[in-house]
């Protein structure tokens, strides 16, 4: 079976930072275009990061306007992880946050490309 699962989400102060992880099983990440999506209450869910697949680094990266200079994502090949450092955190950015694979390399921020979800982790941000 294929399966992701995010951690690493919690509360945090404005200015703070978290680190969140996707573990994945049942294929391997290097051999897909993967990304980090989030969704908060009676909004669309919208792409964060995205990167494109590779097993030796030279990816090509997106990130939303909202989070570049804040955000960064990156892949641990050997463990099958996706992370996403996010640190400057904002009120603006509390929001359920999912991992998500393609069946192929092609990045795309848009969600609907994406086949393979996550349950999500929750990321508060306040004071």
């Amino acid at each position: 079976q294929v399966q992701l699962v995010e951690s690493g989400g919690g509360l945090v102060q404005p200015g703070g930072s978290l680190r969140l992880s996707c573990a994945a099983s049942g294929f391997a990440l290097d051999k897909s275009a993967i990304g980090w999506f989030r969704q908060a209450p009676g909004k669309e869910r919208e792409g964060v990061s995205c990167i494109g697949s590779s097993d030796g680094g030279d990816n090509v990266q997106y990130y939303a306007d909202s989070v570049k200079g804040r955000f960064t994502i990156s892949r641990d090949n050997a463990k099958n992880t996706l992370y996403l450092q996010m640190n400057s955190l904002k009120p603006e950015d509390t929001a359920v946050y999912y991992c998500a694979a393609r069946r192929n390399l092609d990045i795309s921020s848009a969600s609907s490309r994406y086949d393979y979800w996550g349950q999500g982790t929750q990321v508060t941000v306040s004071s």
